[in-house]
């Protein structure tokens, strides 16, 4: 098999690549990445002279690159995406433009290049809200796409011509929607490494609203495990939701994280709450047990977000880094490795 896996230089595209190269001996990986603020060559430093990896810094938008480095793959992984709902907020066009004209971009490329399977990376977010005083609730794979932000918006209009494709044009496509993703390499504008690197600074933590909201969250290695599954063993046309049945209110992970920190509540500080703040996602990953045999086991809390924590801990030369725009001038940028 030989993938290209494109925003393979970000969190959860850099944690797949190495699960890949490491769980599948005879597999290669071509990855195509803009590196932009959140793509970091460092995070795949430990693989970058695999010869079963090559990495091509370039645009999903660019039709002729995209044709390029797709040709003699045999399926496609897109994880390139715009994906933080504050940025959104402010500007959502970036996020049409690679979101949306971007995965229509790679699917004509998929199409001109005859690969066999596309599996377009999405995310719960999709589904909109559920009210935090119905439990039971959680998204199935059947529930309707009710996006709140410019982010999970131009996700859904993905999803969307993903399906189009295969209706269309017959191209074997798979769609996974995840919930929250948590573990190393993450963009220090995410939450946990955020309150992190803050505590380390002395910061206080900001606390949107009543921290009330509810996540599910889920180990980058049990999603990228799951994406695997999906990619070998999933049903052409079919989607599958990805959770890691571990729900948890913002102030009690803001809290979980203070106690392994050994910090008190006196530094969270509370800010004015996001527009159009999504109260509660819940994911139903049934579907995924039963047909492909997935289920997660790195997920559980507390001892994964602690070991999460100390790994911000023990890494903070690679967050300061980004902090200061220093990966931005790393080596090894350009076309090849």
């Amino acid at each position: 098999m030989r993938l290209l896996v494109t925003g393979g230089a970000g969190f959860i595209g850099s944690n797949f690549v190495r699960f890949v190269l490491r769980g599948r001996p005879d597999w290669s990986v071509v990855n195509l990445d803009k590196l932009t603020y959140s793509g970091n060559l460092e995070n795949l430093r430990d693989v970058e002279r695999d010869p079963r990896y090559r990495f091509v810094r370039g645009d999903i938008c660019d039709a002729d690159l995209a044709a390029e480095a797709a040709a003699g793959c045999d399926a496609i992984v897109n994880f390139a995406a715009e994906s933080h709902v504050d940025r959104s907020i402010l500007d959502g066009r970036p996020f049409v433009t690679t979101n949306v004209l971007g995965t229509q971009a790679l699917l004509d490329a998929a199409r001109r290049a005859g690969v066999g399977r596309f599996l377009q990376v999405g995310t719960d977010e999709v589904y909109g809200s559920l009210p935090l005083e119905r439990p039971e609730l959680r998204f199935t794979e059947e529930s309707p796409l009710a996006p709140s932000s410019p982010y999970a918006a131009s996700k859904a209009a993905a999803d969307l011509l993903v399906g189009a494709c295969r209706r269309t044009h017959g191209l074997d496509v798979v769609i996974t929607r995840c919930s929250n993703n948590f573990g190393p390499y993450q963009f220090p504008e995410k939450v946990i490494p955020l309150f992190v690197s803050s505590l380390i600074d002395g910061r206080k933590v900001p606390l949107y609203g009543d921290g009330r909201n509810v996540r599910d969250w889920l180990h980058v290695e049990d999603h990228c495990e799951a994406i695997l599954a999906v990619l070998e063993r999933g049903r052409a046309g079919e989607i599958y939701n990805v959770g890691g049945d571990n729900e948890r209110s913002n102030l009690e992970l803001t809290r979980m994280i203070l106690e392994a920190m050994g910090k008190g509540e006196d530094m969270i500080q509370p800010v004015a709450d996001r527009p159009g703040h999504d109260r509660r996602y819940a994911i139903d990953a049934s579907k995924i047990r039963r047909e492909l045999g997935w289920q997660p086991s790195r997920s559980a809390w507390p001892e994964a977000l602690r070991r999460t924590v100390r790994w911000y801990v023990e890494n903070a030369g690679w967050w300061r880094r980004i902090l200061s725009g220093e990966h931005r001038q790393s080596g090894g940028i350009g076309p090849g490795r």
